[in-house]
C-alpha cells in the first residue's frame, strides 16, 4: 500500500494566552488532497494546523492535529521515514515569537515592540533524509518573481515537484474553494493549470505525482 504524508492548515505560533501569529490559510487544498490520495487507495498521514474543518471520514485517512511549527515537525518528522510520498501543503509560519508571555499582554503605550525567531524548515530538514525512492512535493505561495522563487524552494529543499500558487490570482489561495496552480519539476518542465475547485485540482495533482512517482522510482 502507498503511505503519504501529507501536512495541510495553518502554524499558530502563541504570543500569550489568549493571541497568536497565524495566516489564512484554511486547510482545504491539503485535505481535498488527503482525500484525493485516499481515493486510489493510498494510506494517509494528515499533520493538520488548526483548521476549522472536520478530519476526514475515510478510515486510510489518519489525521493528526497540532498547532506550532515545532509541533507540526515532530508529527512529520516521525511520519516521513514511512511515508513513500510527502506533501508539504501547510503554510507553516517562518518565524515565532521568541518569548510567550504567561499572562495577556496588557495594552500600555502606542508600540509594542515583538522579538521573532525563526521556526525549523520542516520541508528542508526532512528534505536532507529523504531517501532516493522518496518522492517530495512542496507548495508555494508568492507574491512576486514566482517562477524564480518556486525554482529556488524545489532545489533548495530537495523536491521532486513544486506546485506554485500566486495571491496575485483571483480566485487562488488562501480562503477560496477553487485554486490556480503552475507545475515544476526538476527536469525543468512547468505545467500550468487554470482556476478550478480545489477537489478537483486535487484530484489532477495526486495523478500527476502518482504518475511521477511511478515512473521514476517503480
Amino acid at each position: 500500500m502507498m503511505r503519504v504524508l501529507l501536512t495541510a492548515g495553518p502554524t499558530y505560533e502563541p504570543l500569550d494566552p489568549v493571541r497568536f501569529l497565524g495566516n489564512r490559510s484554511t486547510g482545504k487544498m491539503g485535505y481535498a488532497l488527503a482525500e484525493a490520495f485516499a481515493a486510489t487507495g493510498a494510506a494517509v498521514t494528515l499533520i493538520s494546523g488548526p483548521t476549522a474543518l472536520p478530519a476526514p471520514a475515510n478510515p486510510l485517512i489518519t489525521t493528526l492535529r497540532v498547532e506550532t511549527a515545532h509541533q507540526m515537525y515532530e508529527a512529520a518528522a516521525a511520519a516521513a521515514p514511512l511515508a513513500d510520498i510527502w506533501v508539504f501543503a501547510a503554510a507553516v509560519a517562518d518565524y515565532r515569537p521568541a518569548t510567550v508571555a504567561a499572562e495577556k499582554i496588557k495594552k500600555a503605550g502606542d508600540t509594542l515592540t515583538l522579538t521573532l525567531v525563526k521556526n525549523v524548515d520542516i520541508a528542508a530538514t526532512l528534505g536532507q533524509t529523504k531517501r532516493a525512492e522518496q518522492f517530495a512535493v512542496g507548495f508555494a505561495l508568492e507574491t512576486t518573481n514566482e517562477l524564480a522563487h518556486a525554482q529556488d524552494k524545489l532545489h533548495r529543499k530537495n523536491f521532486d515537484l513544486v506546485v506554485l500558487n500566486s495571491l496575485r490570482d483571483a480566485g487562488a489561495g488562501f480562503g477560496h474553494d477553487t485554486n490556480k496552480v503552475t507545475v515544476l519539476d526538476r527536469a525543468g518542465e512547468v505545467r500550468s493549470f487554470e482556476l478550478q475547485a480545489k477537489t478537483e485540482l486535487a484530484r489532477t495533482l495526486v495523478a500527476l505525482i502518482l504518475t511521477r512517482f511511478t515512473a521514476v522510482y517503480a
